[in-house]
């Protein structure tokens, strides 16, 4: 057939009845699957079927529905889909078929196998891709009785989304067929039959079929404007109706959440036809109904409607300007004084959906409203309720940013109200001020895609957080007596993701325009460009001096800035930019500043172009570090700038990096740095918040994790084997970090090897030991249960004794692990059920509850080893 088309054609009608001939009673799974693709070829490619139509439909749908199992082992890997998919092929390939498979698929519809139900309503699906009116008039009725009786009894989710989908496909193909003048248009008179069976179910007072009728409408009007224009008409004004005759909340919430499937509909038309849609008509009369639900008691009501009101406002042209203001006006109450958080967020998030449609209205009603909610001081409120309305003022403000229109107004708004609390002398105000970085960030987020927005937000935010804090600490420089959260170690930490979200995304060029600003800020003093630059003493972050520590705290802006550029922006003075911050990192006393600036610095070194520049800058560091580590008060800082050096070369594939992880492997014997060193090894393979991630344009490349884990896992191993009882811990946590962060496939391949001393790690009286080896052990028991099993006895007296450590963590992650034993194989576990369940009992009533509810699950899953049908 493939290369002797022409003349197998010129055969007629007889190639098509030798080869039903051929194919008649074929049984083999591998045959089929060929003579399948011979007979779709018959029909596609136009063979001269002639007067065997019915023959050959006979031939093929003897095998419908498809009841076939693959034996076990199959070597020739059919399956039950496969042979269902090609057999689907052949049916719905030609209308040719229409009058003998419908009555088939109406049949097996009537079924009780489930399996024959669903592949008779994806074939009638498949089959209305290609039927016209002139194949389904005749089985319409019939069709549409089965389809009715399904999903109003049916309780299989599975055989009531494909019967939906067939009524869909159904009505779909009748608003496709073209009419002649004096023919019947079949949809409407299909249409007319779901509307008289389901109609009356809507407007039942017990609503017991008020969801399937609902459900049947709305497949049915989604299949084409015409389809919705003709039930809508219908069904809108009685929806309507409904809701205000009944009056209890969970009836409104139903029909107000079928009229919301209805709206959906109409959103996915798009634009609403004025003398067509019935939803123009009742404009008012919808909008009443939203309305009343958004200023219902009930929560669930109010979302439904918040909903609701979300996509009335997508429609273009439906809601009028005075609309439009009482839609701002409920998001505000609902945002900022509902009591419910649920109804507060959904608010939120309605009005960050709907502001771009209507920046105009959104900029000039709500982001005034809430700048003076969050301006307020309201005497009668308590210090609680009115930190809570801020708090909801500050994130309505964020949420509602989502055009470049609205982020003009919103910003002022934000750090105006930044400055405010800085200046206020109030006590927690440093959480005040991580409140509004914490909005700053998202308005930063919600800009990045777009230039002119994230431009704008970048040249004003980052110069006035800079501006305010160069302010607050020169003040603190020269009066230490004034206030100095906007200083504080969780504020600064806030405004990082603030400056690196406002720079990552921009252009090399408006990147390159503001580093020329910021770097000399830091290293010169450089301030003219900062917004109200009089500040009360000189800005010199990098210079020697008690009376600067203040100053020097803001490296972690710098940091956040210079870490952030993109990869070909060129920095200003890096070589000296890099001498000052390694400098800093090794001889600054404040833990803070130290960190800050080995992370700025290694956030350099990692992006910084290879070459003799890099290799001098790396040569210094290691210089500095190496004396530092040995003696001296900074040798817990010279292991910081190790780790973040480190970190910087390994993700990088640096040669230098096997090298400093070396040192880092050697200082694990170390009695003072080693703790913390061991710690580090779990900085070197997480994901890193600010700097050093793909976000922010790291030089990060793929499987350094894996690299990482081949060449120093045997030197931790071998390193545990050969050190002290005092340090042993110290490997032990090493390697428990190290594989935590690995992929889980390349840690099972590696696994007979490593349980031992895994195994070993749970008898470690280090808290952070065991919770980490728990937490490496807890996947491993469900990817790898074989070799998991022959550990069994071992595991099962290490997970018991832990669950009643001190730590509430370890107790927890020691059910888990308790419970993820009972996935190995039953015969396994069997000698174990008594006495693990009898020792589950005891953490039953544990004081802590998450420690309760992990007992219950896992001793009930181990009740049920060795059940039938487990």
């Amino acid at each position: 057939m493939a290369t002797r088309e022409e003349e197998l054609k010129g055969l007629g009608a007889d190639f098509t009845f030798g080869f039903i001939q051929v194919m008649d009673g074929e049984k083999d799974p591998r045959n089929l699957m060929v003579a399948f693709q011979i007979v779709r070829d018959l029909i596609v490619k136009n063979y001269a079927l002639g007067p065997f139509v019915e023959e050959l439909f006979e031939v093929t749908s003897c095998y419908f529905p498809i009841d076939f199992t693959p034996p076990p082992n199959d070597p020739h890997g059919i399956q039950r889909e496969d042979l269902i998919l090609s057999l689907r092929a052949v049916l719905a390939s030609t209308p040719q078929f229409a009058e003998f498979l419908l009555p088939l698929l109406i049949e097996k519809m009537d079924s009780d196998l489930q399996s024959a139900k669903l592949d008779s309503l994806q074939t009638l699906t498949a089959c209305c891709a290609i039927y016209g009116q002139k194949e389904l008039q005749e089985f319409l009725p019939s069709l549409w009785s089965s389809l009715r009786r399904e999903v109003f009894q049916t309780a299989s989710e599975k055989v009531e989304a494909e019967c939906l989908s067939a009524l869909h496909a159904l009505s779909a193909c009748l608003s496709r067929s073209v009419l002649s003048s004096d023919a019947e248009d079949r949809l409407d008179s299909f249409l007319s039959s779901i509307l008289q069976d389901c109609r009356h179910h809507l407007c039942e007072p017990d609503m017991k079929l008020v969801w399937p009728s609902a459900k049947l409408l709305q497949a049915a009007a989604s299949a084409s404007l015409r389809s919705y224009h003709r039930l809508t008409h219908s069904i809108l004004p009685l929806l309507l109706e409904q809701y205000n005759k009944h009056s209890q909340s969970s009836q409104r919430r139903t029909i107000l959440e079928m009229l919301l499937g209805f709206l959906e509909l109409q959103q996915k038309w798009g634009h609403v036809e004025e003398d067509e849609s019935a939803l123009l008509s009742l404009q008012e009369t919808v909008c009443s109904v939203v309305f009343s639900a958004l200023t219902d008691p009930s929560v669930q009501l109010q979302l439904v409607g918040i909903r609701a009101l979300t996509v009335l406002g997508s429609l273009q042209g439906f809601l009028s300007p005075s609309d439009l203001e009482l839609v701002v006006d409920h998001l505000v109450r609902l945002a900022l004084h509902e009591e419910d958080s649920q109804s507060s967020e959904a608010a939120m998030e309605a009005a960050g959906s709907l502001a771009p449609v209507y920046p105009k209205v959104f900029s000039g009603r709500m982001v005034p409203r809430l700048g003076e909610e969050l301006q307020s001081e309201r005497e009668e409120e308590s210090s609680q309720n009115l930190h809570s309305l801020q708090q909801r003022c500050l994130q309505a403000l964020a949420a509602v940013s989502t055009h470049t229109s609205i982020v003009r107004e919103t910003v002022p708004v934000l750090l105006q109200h930044l400055r405010n609390v800085q200046k206020g002398s109030k006590a927690g105000n440093a959480q005040e001020l991580v409140s509004v970085c914490q909005s700053l960030h998202r308005v930063a987020l919600q800009c990045q895609q777009d230039a002119e927005g994230c431009w704008y937000y970048h040249q004003t935010v980052v110069p006035c957080l800079l501006a305010m804090a160069v302010q607050a600490a020169t003040q603190e420089s020269s009066h230490p007596l004034v206030s100095k959260a906007l200083l504080e170690e969780e504020v600064l930490t806030a405004m990082v993701p603030v400056i690196s979200a406002a720079t990552t995304h921009l252009s090399p060029e408006l990147a390159a325009q503001s580093v020329s600003h910021v770097v000399p800020l830091f290293l010169d003093g450089e301030v003219s460009f900062l917004p109200q630059n009089s500040f009360p003493c000189a800005f010199q972050p990098f210079e020697d001096g008690e009376c600067l520590e203040p100053q020097r705290r803001l490296v972690a802006l710098l940091m956040a800035f210079v870490c952030s550029l993109p990869h070909n922006v060129v920095i200003p003075q890096q070589e000296r930019l890099l001498r000052e911050l390694l400098a800093l990192s090794c001889s600054c006393s404040c833990p803070f500043t130290a960190t800050t600036a080995s992370k700025c610095f290694a956030g350099l070194v990692n992006k910084h172009p290879a070459g003799q520049q890099l290799d001098e800058i790396l040569q210094l560091a290691v210089n500095r570090m190496e004396p530092g580590l040995t003696e001296g008060p900074h040798r817990t800082q010279a292991l910081i700038l190790l780790l973040w050096v480190t970190k910087a070369l390994v993700l990088r594939y640096h040669p230098l990096s096997s090298h400093l992880t070396d040192k880092l492997l050697g200082l694990l014997s170390d009695v003072e740095l080693g703790p913390t060193a061991a710690d580090g090894f779990s900085l070197l393979m997480a994901e890193s918040p600010d700097v050093l991630h793909k976000g922010c344009h790291a030089d990060v490349r793929i499987m350094f994790r894996q690299r990482f884990f081949t060449d120093n896992v045997p030197k931790l191993v071998q390193g545990f084997h050969g050190a002290g009882a005092d340090v042993k811990a110290n490997y032990l946590k090493s390697l428990s970090h190290v594989l935590n962060h690995l992929p889980k496939p390349v840690l099972v391949t590696e696994l007979p090897t490593l349980l031992s001393l895994l195994l070993e790690a749970l008898s470690c009286s280090d808290r952070v030991v065991q919770l980490s080896t728990l937490s490496c052990l807890q996947p491993l028991l469900l990817e790898a249960p074989q070799i998991m099993s022959l550990h069994i006895d071992t595991l099962v007296t290490k997970f018991l004794s832990l669950t009643s450590s001190p730590a509430m963590a370890v107790r927890i992650a020691a059910l888990r692990c308790a419970h993820a034993l009972t996935s190995l194989p039953t015969i396994v576990l069997l000698p174990y059920k008594a006495r693990v369940i009898r020792a589950l009992a005891k953490p039953l009533d544990d004081k802590k509850r998450l420690v309760r509810k992990e007992a219950v699950a896992a001793r009930g899953e181990w009740f049920l080893v060795g059940s039938p049908g487990r």
